[in-house]
Parts: structure tokens; sequence; C-alpha cells
């Protein structure tokens, strides 16, 4: 069973950091393109960043450059995403995705974990 699942999502003061992981399991992510993305109240789901297959390029959305960093893993078959400086925008629920390249566009993505709940709040 093809499956993607999070974890490390949770309630951070505003400057904080979080650290999420996302784990697959019934196939290996090395020959994946790899996304978070996230959904806040009452808007879109949006991309936060991806990562690349062969050369691991990176790239992020221009709210969370220089606070947030993917990478991976692929023999523990796990992508993180290390999130510090956080603020209360950041709040939302996050998403970790597969698809066969790293972009931004979520329609892309063939494999999708359940979210994590990220709260950043005093």
């Amino acid at each position: 069973q093809v499956q993607l699942v999070e974890s490390g999502g949770g309630l951070v003061q505003p400057g904080g950091s979080l650290r999420l992981s996302c784990a697959a399991s019934g196939f290996t992510l090395d020959y994946y393109g790899l996304g978070w993305f996230r959904q806040a109240p009452g808007k879109e789901r949006e991309g936060v960043s991806y990562i690349g297959t062969s050369d691991g390029s990176t790239n992020y959305a221009d709210s969370v450059k220089g606070r947030f960093t993917i990478s991976r893993d692929n023999a523990k078959n796990t992508v993180y995403l290390q999130m510090n400086s956080l603020k209360p925008e950041d709040t939302g629920i996050y998403y970790c995705a597969a698809g066969p390249w790293a972009t931004m566009n979520q329609y892309e993505y063939d494999y999708w974990g359940q979210g994590t709940q990220v709260t950043v709040s005093s």
C-alpha cells in the first residue's frame, strides 16, 4: 500500500522551530520529486518547498526563504522540512507529496500525505 505519513506538527510560539517529517511506505522516494504544501484556514493550498531527485535541487516560496529548509534521506525513505523563525502566518495544515518531478504545482504530484497541523501562536 502506497502511503505518505507526516509527523512533527504542533503548537509553537512565534520565533520557534519545528521539524516536519514525511515517511513513505509501499514505494521508494529515490526516484520522486518531493514537495511540501500548506493550507491555511480559508485559503487555498500553496506550495512551500520542493526538492528534486538526482541533484537534490531545492526551491522555496518567497514567504519562507531563509527560514525553512527541505531535505531528503533516501536511506530512510523520508523527506523533512525544518522550519525556523516561525510566524503566525505559517499556521496551517502541512502536506507532503511525491511525484515524477519536483515543482510548486500541486497538480503534478501523484501521492499525498494526510497532513499535519502547525499552529504558531503565543
